[in-house]
């Protein structure tokens, strides 16, 4: 079983959740006793947080990739950014490098592909959902994106930084989801990206007519899928 490095921490409640399906997952495939071969390097997510405001995105580069640079050394195989956001600096980390970045967005694309869907909404930060980053690389697998209008990307991003950050899950604010995504629906949309790591604690299948795609879930399978060579 390869080792899996964890960049993490952004924020800690959605890299538990990375730890607790890497187990998880191992076990379903492996059974017994096994469990996941990972390193987990934690940023402190406010001086991460405070940089993404300031557009300073090159120095949160560096503190990732100096995380980077600290798996490798400790023996991780290949790498994981656990966030949805800071893929923005893949290519920054991967330099830093020689093992491989499992990208995020290249698993959650080959997912809603696999089933057959081609149009999705994205929901995420909104710097997932109004910069090209993302985006660009969902649509390099050929899939069309549909984003929430200012209003919604607005709400959908406060929820997630003023609460599901902070492990906060409300009723209220899933209803909002909701609303969210019936009109991204209503636009087209075939399919639901959760797009940010936190999001799965509030938003699963039944809140949505059309399928979702977990990207916590859809990464950790991919990392799991490269562990154990199958």
């Amino acid at each position: 079983m390869k080792t899996i490095g964890l960049i993490g921490g952004m924020s800690w409640e959605s890299s538990a959740e990375y730890y607790r399906l890497l187990n998880e997952l191992v076990r379903e495939r492996a059974g017994g006793l096994h469990s996941a071969r990972c390193i987990l390097h934690s940023v402190d997510f406010a001086e991460i947080e405070q940089l993404q405001v300031a557009g300073e995105w090159e120095a949160a580069g560096e503190i990732l990739a100096e995380a980077a640079r600290g798996l490798a050394a400790a023996g991780a195989d290949f790498l994981l950014i656990c966030t949805n956001t800071m893929p923005k600096v893949a290519d920054q980390v991967s330099a830093a490098v020689d093992v491989p970045l499992l990208h995020l967005g290249d698993a959650t694309a080959e997912a809603v592909k696999s089933a057959g869907v081609m149009r999705a909404g994205l929901l995420g930060t909104a710097f997932t959902m109004e910069q090209d980053f993302y985006r660009d690389r969902l649509a390099g697998h050929g899939l069309d994106v549909l984003t929430p209008d200012a209003g919604g990307r607005t709400e959908v991003h406060r929820v997630i930084y003023e609460e599901l950050c902070l492990g906060v899950v409300r009723e209220e604010s899933r209803r909002a989801y909701q609303r969210v995504i019936g009109e991204l629906v209503d636009r087209g949309a075939q399919g639901i990206i959760l797009g940010c790591t936190e999001i799965e604690l509030l938003i699963g299948p039944g809140d949505s007519p059309v399928p979702v795609f977990p990207t916590t879930r859809l990464h950790a399978e991919a990392a799991v899928r490269a562990a154990l060579g199958a």
